[in-house]
């Protein structure tokens, strides 16, 4: 076994900086996810797992992001500029399995107005970086099959898509989804690697600038 688990510490990029997840947080990602379109495509259970209020809203962030010895969530933060430190997502490394040198990248949303942008990219970046780094050979990433704009990013990211399990997970409102399952071993990361560099470079000089809060993306 080569794979260690990191340390929960920052990971510090060119536009974001992702920390630690602490409930501290919470407020502040509910501000930047909790949206009806956020949850449209599956992520927390699909629209029915949207927490209106604020002691559910507590339950969800602390069942989805609090730290463990196989899970490292992170709240995605702007690095720069006016809107320095906000937070404008979530993700986390779980499932980790030292043992068989795997872990899954997910639990991943950003607020609507970074879709698009040069978010994802770096995201992916800094947490397969931090995997790789680490020993790790494999590392999962999944969505809902019936979400296409996550299944593009996957596909853009360079993953490899290994199939759809089907009856996979319960959503939300009871019904059952398929999930789409790609992966990146760690023989493919120099290439996905130079890839998301390359797209985060194109990006330009600036800081990220976030738009009004009802601009879609």
């Amino acid at each position: 076994m080569t794979a260690r688990r990191p340390a929960d510490a920052p990971l510090i990029g060119r536009f974001l900086t992702l920390t630690p997840m602490t409930p501290a947080d919470y407020a502040a990602l509910a501000e930047a996810i909790a949206k009806p379109e956020v949850f449209a495509g599956g992520f927390g259970g699909g629209a029915g797992g949207l927490q209106r209020d604020a002691d559910g809203w507590q339950r969800f962030a602390a069942a989805s992001y609090t730290p463990a010895d196989d899970a490292i969530p992170l709240a995605v933060r702007v690095r720069g500029g006016d809107d320095d430190g906000t937070i404008i997502g979530a993700t986390k490394l779980g499932d980790i399995d030292l043992a068989n040198e795997s872990a899954h990248l997910g639990w991943t949303a950003y607020d609507p107005r970074v879709w698009e942008t040069v978010v994802n990219p770096e995201v992916k970046l800094l947490v397969l970086g931090l995997a790789f780094e680490h020993g790790f050979g494999r590392v999962k990433i999944q969505a809902d099959a019936a979400n296409a704009r996550s299944r593009a990013a996957m596909a853009k990211l360079g993953a490899r898509f290994e199939g759809i399990a089907r009856r996979h997970k319960r959503r939300a409102d009871g019904t059952w989804r398929d999930t789409a399952i790609s992966s990146i071993i760690v023989d493919e990361w120099p290439g996905v690697r130079a890839g998301l560099e390359a797209r985060v470079a194109a990006w330009g000089g600036g800081p990220l600038r976030l738009g009004p809060p009802e601009r879609a993306e």
